[in-house]
């Protein structure tokens, strides 16, 4: 919703972006303090309970969400799925395609399922915009009715999935989840777990990697308000542009997925994350007046590599030596850092857009998550060194 229709957001439910960026923030906060917790479930519940529970719980809060309420009601809202998301959700998710993927299939079985994720993600977005088009052009409706009919195709989407996941997924359960044993409880075994978890330094540089791929990604959020307010495109325009790069999710991820694993796959993400954060910088320069097709096109070079990118960095997981017996934890620790975006990022982007010109802002805003970009490529680079020495820890 926010990478398409952002603006309307914010007039039809009357925020502002300060306050749509202390809720994302918030969502952000929750997503960081339940990575861990959410870790350590995923290594004791079954992945089909815990995605099933968090669809349905997700969709019911998207009812309220399409009642458009008041930004008290949105802040419980988004906290809300903050939980669902976040705590009972993620780790469960990475753990499943972790366990279940062969070393030497990690890149692969990543970048599909991201891939896969991310062709769902656009053909939905496509549809939305079409009903967002139809209903506020042809329909002559109100903005306001118009994102009403878009938030209600997600919830039906997730309500209708929840039972599905569950259903479907039990099967695999069991090879998805390595069923914890008496030594894997209590308080003591959990500390000692952490402490192994993070004395790794693999580990750290694979969050590294994560942290700053994700901050580019997270920079093609704000594409939607960065076109309307600084080349003054219109919102089904910037709709047309927003969707055009979701369908490289796909290409990217599952691309970037297969090259990782008949290549080195650290060396190509250090590639990747150095080649989106040029891009990310190319796009500042692009003039007002400048030819759509020009910003569509960056604007898909971005896409694509900001997916692929997303693609495979969990893949290094693999590279960080975690038994499956603690991988749910892992990917908790290494998760709190790598989306901590969440919590900053939309503060950032609220403070600078309301404190000078859209311009003035987004070249800061993109300047800084650009310049993470390189550090990652530098700590993917590295981690190819360790793993090419042998160095697991």
């Amino acid at each position: 919703l926010r990478q398409n229709f952002q603006v309307t957001i914010l007039e039809v439910f009357n925020l502002t972006a300060s306050q749509l960026g202390q809720n994302y923030a918030m969502l952000g906060l929750l997503y960081g303090a339940s990575y861990i917790p959410s870790g350590w479930l995923a290594d004791r519940i079954a992945p089909h309970v815990l995605m099933s529970f968090s669809l349905a719980a997700a969709g019911l809060l998207g009812v309220w969400f399409a009642q458009v309420p008041s930004f008290e009601a949105t802040q419980i809202i988004f906290a809300g799925w903050g939980l669902a998301a976040g705590l009972t959700f993620w780790a469960a998710l990475i753990k499943a395609t972790a366990v279940i993927a062969q070393p030497t299939e990690q890149g692969r079985f990543f970048g599909i399922l991201e891939g896969g994720r991310g062709l769902v993600e656009a053909i939905l977005a496509t549809l939305a915009v079409g009903i967002f088009a139809w209903a506020t052009n042809s329909a002559g409706q109100s903005s306001t009715a118009g994102l009403q009919k878009v938030i209600w195709m997600y919830v039906i989407c997730m309500l209708v999935l929840a039972p599905i996941t569950y259903f479907v997924l039990q099967d695999q359960s069991s090879a998805a989840k390595e069923a914890p044993n008496s030594s894997s409880s209590g308080v003591s075994q959990f500390w000692s777990d952490l402490k192994t978890v993070a004395s790794n330094l693999n580990l750290w540089l694979c969050a590294i990697c994560i942290w700053t791929g994700y901050q580019l990604f997270f920079a093609t959020y704000s594409f939607s308000a960065y076109l309307q307010n600084v080349y003054g495109m219109t919102a089904v325009a910037v709709g047309v542009f927003t969707v055009a790069k979701l369908w490289m999710r796909p290409l990217g991820a599952v691309s970037a997925g297969f090259l990782g694993d008949f290549s080195n796959l650290e060396r190509l993400l250090s590639a990747l994350l150095l080649s989106a954060s040029f891009a990310l910088i190319s796009l500042l320069f692009i003039p007002v007046g400048a030819a759509g097709f020009l910003l569509l096109g960056v604007v898909l070079v971005i896409g694509f590599l900001t997916y692929a990118i997303r693609g495979i960095f969990w893949s290094t997981l693999e590279s960080c030596g975690v038994s499956n017996k603690i991988k749910g934890l892992a990917i908790g620790v290494i998760s709190m850092l790598g989306y901590s975006p969440d919590i900053y990022l939309p503060l950032l982007e609220g403070s600078l857009v309301e404190s000078m010109s859209p311009r003035e802002a987004y070249t800061i805003y993109f300047g800084l998550i650009a310049a993470g970009g390189f550090v990652g490529a530098g700590a993917a680079f590295w981690l190819s060194q360790r793993v090419a020495k042998g160095m697991a820890q």
